[in-house]
């Protein structure tokens, strides 16, 4: 194992301040980049997906459970598999309270295209508690490119650590949606490589279409979409907040 090399204590401050440069010029291009990503178009989807859960059948709509925007995890679980992705697994072990995302309006769904006779075992195996649907019955991962029949990858499927399932391939990703009112628009995606780094509350907002609702977030106008004061005057400890 090749080790950082020893130096002292003035000589590390050096480097630090040398490199916390570049590490704001990161940062600010990772402002910049979040901010073009909320100005990406949006489509509007009009197909009916019935998905499985715990309350039974629900739409699309009924996974926003009433609030602006969902982030959907796309979890690999084939049809065929006994138990989920262990890489998804790991994903999902690292999403923080959801009452973070809830109070910027702000919903979160796993959805697999197991049967959710499948899913409900191994959810109460790893102890989560988050919502997870079946899309078993539709076309919603391959709509949204997390599923593709056999010969149907293409370069999607040498991009990184998808899975095969005899006939058909799964990558993991996350999918990014609007609600206004009763129509739903579909406003970000990205897979594989694209998830690294995600997990967090500010993470996963940063993907979305309203982002975290701040006052300093470009283009201007988001943070009170909600009709609320902006996303940092709303944090509470997360058994405080009303929903």
């Amino acid at each position: 194992m090749t080790l950082p090399r020893i130096v002292s204590r003035e000589q590390w401050q050096a480097a630090r301040e040398e490199l916390l440069v570049r590490e704001k010029a990161a940062t600010r291009a990772r402002d910049a980049l979040n901010a073009d990503r909320r100005r990406l178009p949006m489509v509007e989807i009009d197909k009916e997906y019935a998905f499985e859960g715990g309350d039974g059948k629900a739409t699309l709509l009924d996974l926003f459970e009433g609030r602006q925007q969902l982030v959907v995890y796309h979890f690999m679980f084939a049809p065929e598999w006994d138990a989920g992705c262990r890489s998804c697994s790991a994903f999902v072990d690292q999403i923080g309270h959801l009452a973070h995302l809830r109070a910027r309006g702000t919903e979160f769904a796993v959805i697999s295209r197991a049967p959710y006779t499948k899913i409900l075992p191994f959810k109460a195996r790893m102890g989560w508690t988050l919502p997870w649907y079946s899309s078993y019955d539709n076309d919603f991962n391959h709509d949204f490119q997390a599923s593709f029949e056999a010969g149907e990858a293409g370069e999607a499927g040498k991009e990184g650590e998808g899975g095969g399932g005899g006939e058909s391939y799964e990558r993991p990703g996350v999918s990014c949606f609007l609600r206004e009112r009763e129509r739903i628009f579909h406003t970000y995606s990205t897979y594989e490589r694209g998830l690294d780094g995600l997990g967090s509350t500010t993470s996963l907002l940063d993907l979305t279409a309203l982002g975290r609702q701040e006052e300093w977030e470009k283009p201007e106008g988001r943070a009170s979409a909600l009709g609320a004061p902006a996303g940092s005057e709303r944090i509470r400890y997360h058994d405080e907040y009303e929903d």
